[in-house]
């Protein structure tokens, strides 16, 4: 099943994609209006979010909805952090060592026992489908990184959404203590369009990805990949993680990036961001300087 966050009228609502049809879940549950409010209500039921659902739809008149694509979707994110996992795939670990004044370090992290693992962003830094992602004016290096979200409910993998972790690598390069500042700013994070169920993902290890990035109506970029070469296991993130960590009631990790724009390209103001992730949909983005 798919989760998608709704806004009419300026009300938040609920809605879930389920065997090809869409259900509005705050129509029939005034109080379910957000993916945190389902998954509340599923620890409290004992069950998981999707076979409440399947409950709910079953035994309540559930306004069904079209579609989707013609509704204000907003971050399905509504509370919590965002954290990421860096220099999970070898081609991020290449990419990270080109741009850095100190390279050894990154080959070091992407063979060690422990990965790296960073907070990212608080809701109000995160923006969702179709709405801006920034880049700094302070930054003439930028990028975006297509990355895998894995959703938790406290320390349990509920599901699965797609996360766009925006980069000033120029910042980054410079000097590995300027991290935050390349990574953590306004509108520095994508979450989006959805949360499809943990149930739902046979392997969150074979998916395909993909990357497009478009400027005055003509494609820069182009290229996709699959989940399969990321070196490190969702399990094994999340276990780090969560490890000595006061953890959100829900959060999101994004578990790295595969897809790295070469070093001659940048991003600029107007540009176009689509990233899509088999089973899940597809994230766009236009670039703001904040």
């Amino acid at each position: 099943m798919r989760y998608y966050q709704l806004r009419e009228e300026g009300d938040p609502r609920l809605a879930v994609e389920a065997a090809g049809s869409v259900y509005d879940l705050t129509a029939a549950k005034s109080r379910l209006q957000t993916f945190d409010d389902l998954l509340s209500a599923a620890d409290i039921a004992n069950r998981s979010v999707d076979a409440l659902v399947d409950q709910l739809i079953e035994e309540a008149n559930v306004r069904q909805i079209e579609s989707v694509n013609d509704r204000a979707i907003e971050s399905p994110l509504s509370s919590g952090e965002v954290w990421a996992a860096g220099v999970t795939y070898q081609i991020s670990e290449k990419a990270r060592k080109a741009e850095s004044s100190m390279p050894d370090m990154y080959l070091e992290v992407y063979e060690s026992d422990r990965p790296e693992v960073f907070f990212k962003a608080t809701p109000n830094r995160t923006v969702g489908p179709d709405e801006t992602v920034g880049i700094r004016a302070d930054s003439d290096w930028d990028v975006p990184e297509p990355e895998l979200g894995v959703v938790l409910s406290q320390d349990e993998i509920v599901g699965y959404t797609i996360g766009n972790d925006m980069s000033s690598r120029s910042i980054e390069g410079e000097n590995p203590l300027y991290l935050p500042q390349a990574k953590v700013y306004d509108r520095c994070c994508s979450i989006g369009p959805c949360i499809i169920s943990a149930d739902a993902i046979d392997d969150p290890h074979e998916l395909e990805m993909w990357m497009r990035i478009s400027r005055d109506g003509e494609i820069r970029y182009d290229e996709s990949t699959n989940t399969s070469k990321m070196v490190r296991s969702v399990e094994e993130l999340t276990e780090y993680y969560v490890k000595h960590n006061a953890v959100s009631d829900v959060s999101v990790l994004l578990t790295g990036t595969s897809l790295v724009p070469g070093e001659e390209f940048t991003l600029q103001e107007g540009d176009v961001v689509e990233i899509g992730i088999e089973e899940i949909g597809t994230l766009t983005n236009t670039v703001v300087e904040v």
